[in-house]
């Protein structure tokens, strides 16, 4: 790839692909370039000195010049060599990274949602107070539970809400405790936010199956235990069987039973969390629902709960009154906001919008070929990659590279980076930490049969590729805008400038 150089500055022609360089706004600029122009007016000019205190003027700062077209085909280009969910498969195991629907976009566009101050009254806002009524009522009736809050504006925001919820709950009956249980295949996120909550974690061990191991259970139990954190299916991809019993357990102890619901794609429709006992629910409406995820947001985490933890509630929450109407109202023991406004309000109008188009018989559906994409999946690869248990799995599978390790030197991680020169983002590496060589798959209901079996082809040839020539699979990937990365060095030296490239 060239760049013609014009007067001041640097022209860019085709698309950029694969490695070529793309050149800063700075080289694009052209003194006295603009991207928009103002319409000539009678208002005089008045020199800058008069509007502002000596103190604030000093030298222009330097800023990039150039036409609309040059900045809109730069950031283009650069987006052009991101990968995403609308470009191809995201088998993103336990993050649950499915297409968004753009329906959803074209209704949160509606200027009647979009152009409406947060800050504006209950009697000026009822349509949106209508949907925010009206997606708790959905997804308690998904989850099996009384209530919920809509505020936690993501999954890690859920969970602290529901773990500020238990302590709310025990301290209310006079009961300070100060442990919470956590299986070892949790989410990173769980003893984070149990740490943050106050408490002490737990770890209670799995067993041979990949499940919670019930005698551990009971020994880890005790009258300081708040309650449990855990999902289901689990982040090994399997059901847990015993789920009536571990709820039992910890109930026979006082404790609450708190839902990670970053798998609940597996179950929507199927199975409510309420009904196997759980008293608190998150839910991941970007991960469930379709809403767009990724770079930190926008995301959301509502919080469901049993009636017994109604009242402790954050506030404040939309709720319809007896004459039709929606006003905002706090409940009596509510632990206060946990974020400002009302959640991130445009992310959960598109999951209302997702769930009232699939109706109950369509999120059924949207769970059943999430389990059957993970399982003919799971199949498809079990002599390259075998299972990390050898039984049916729900959503995603866990699968483990630990036979190309021991054979050829070819770890998880390679198969992981040789996937993206296939034009596929890698799946999860190395987690749940309790399977060796780890990689989990998620392809959710939204992939094709067949681009499954493109998948599957892909890593049959990286599989080859590990018997014939393993030392290109350390390197990989090669072809992709940035090639294998120290990823230890990068964590430790972090560079965010604009020269990261130059630097040692």
């Amino acid at each position: 790839m060239t760049y013609e150089a014009s007067p001041g500055g640097r022209a860019a022609s085709a698309p950029l692909l694969g490695r070529e360089v793309e050149p800063t706004l700075f080289e694009l600029s052209v003194p006295g370039r603009t991207a928009y122009q103002l319409r000539t007016t009678d208002v005089p000019a008045v020199p800058l000195e008069d509007l502002l205190p000596a103190e604030h003027l000093g030298e222009p700062v330097a800023l990039p010049e150039v036409a609309e077209r040059d900045l809109v085909g730069h950031v283009t280009r650069l987006t052009h060599r991101q990968f995403s969910v609308d470009l191809g498969a995201y088998p993103l195991g336990s993050c649950t990274m499915k297409y968004n629907p753009k329906f959803a976009d074209e209704i949160v566009a509606d200027p009647g949602l979009c152009a409406v101050h947060p800050a504006a009254p209950a009697s000026m806002t009822q349509g949106w107070l209508e949907i925010l009524v009206t997606l708790e009522e959905r997804l308690c009736a998904i989850t099996g539970m009384a209530a919920a809050t809509l505020q936690p504006a993501a999954g890690a925001a859920g969970e602290l809400t529901g773990l500020l919820l238990m302590r709310a709950y025990h301290r209310a009956r006079g009961d300070e405790r100060r442990r919470v249980l956590i299986p070892d295949s949790a989410h990173g996120t769980n003893p984070a936010s149990v740490t943050l909550g106050g408490y002490e974690v737990t770890t209670v061990a799995s067993n041979e199956h990949g499940l919670v191991d019930l005698d551990a259970l009971r020994a880890a139990l005790g009258p300081d235990v708040a309650g449990i954190m855990l999902t289901n299916p689990n982040t090994v991809g399997l059901f847990e069987e015993e789920i009536r019993e571990i709820a039992e357990a910890v109930h026979d102890v006082g404790g609450l039973l708190y839902y990670d619901g970053a798998n609940l794609n597996a179950i929507v429709g199927v199975v409510r969390p309420g009904d196997m006992g759980f008293d608190i629910v998150h839910m991941n409406l970007h991960k469930t629902f379709a809403t767009p995820h990724g770079g930190g947001g926008p995301g959301a985490g509502p919080v469901a709960v049993s009636s017994r933890l109604v009242d402790f509630l954050p506030g404040p929450r939309a709720t319809a009154q007896p004459d039709g109407s929606f006003a905002w109202t706090t409940p009596s023991h509510s632990i206060g906001r946990v974020h400002g406004w009302h959640g991130n309000a445009l992310v959960l109008a598109r999951a209302l919008a997702y769930i009232e188009v699939h109706g109950a018989e369509g999120l059924t559906r949207v769970a059943q070929h999430a389990v059957l994409n993970a399982n003919w999946l799971r199949r498809r690869v079990a002599d390259i990659l075998p299972a990390a248990y050898a039984r049916p799995c729900m959503h995603e599978c866990v699968l483990t590279a630990t036979p190309l390790k021991r054979a050829y030197g070819v770890r998880g991680l390679d198969v992981a980076k040789a996937l993206l020169e296939e034009g596929f983002h890698s799946p999860t590496v190395y987690f749940p930490l309790i399977v060796d060589e780890a990689l989990m798959f998620e392809p959710t209901e939204t992939e094709s049969p067949q681009t499954l079996e493109a998948l599957a082809l892909a890593l049959e040839r990286i599989a080859a590729r590990a018997v014939t020539d393993p030392e290109s699979l350390h390197r990989a990937p090669q072809s992709t805008p940035v090639s294998r990365v120290d990823e230890a060095r990068a964590a430790r030296h972090l560079v965010t400038t604009e020269d990261a490239a130059s630097r040692p």
